[in-house]
């Protein structure tokens, strides 16, 4: 069973920075975020090994992801963050390739989420 435990959510003020972690798997994996009311979004996603790299339109340019496997760690560098990117922030994870990566539907594994607050 894959267990994943997000961290480093927490609030700031419009324009700061984040970085959240994830304990990652080999796999393909993913960070999606929820705000209340709303659907799960997807926001970005890397391959195996990190070579390839997704992003949502929303946060390109602003976001990074990236992987330290021999620290099993999956990473969201959060940038010039705005109000609208308050959400509670999780990471997904799936067996082999990556492909569809914006839809939550092929990730089978998930965390327990960590919220992110942005004020203005």
């Amino acid at each position: 069973q894959v267990q994943l435990v997000e961290s480093g959510g927490g609030s700031v003020q419009a324009g700061g920075s984040l970085r959240l972690s994830c304990t990652a798997t080999s796999y393909c994996m993913g960070w999606f975020r929820q705000a209340p009311g709303k659907e799960r979004e997807w926001v970005s996603t890397i391959n195996s090994g990190g070579s390839t790299t997704w992003y949502a339109d929303s946060v390109k340019g602003r976001f990074t992801i990236s992987r330290d496997d021999a620290k099993n760690t999956l990473y969201l560098q959060m940038n010039a963050l705005k109000p609208e990117d308050t959400a509670m922030y999780y990471c997904a994870a799936r067996r082999g390739y990556c492909y569809a990566v914006s839809s939550p539907d092929v990730y089978a594994y998930w965390g327990q989420g960590t919220q992110v607050t942005v004020s203005s």
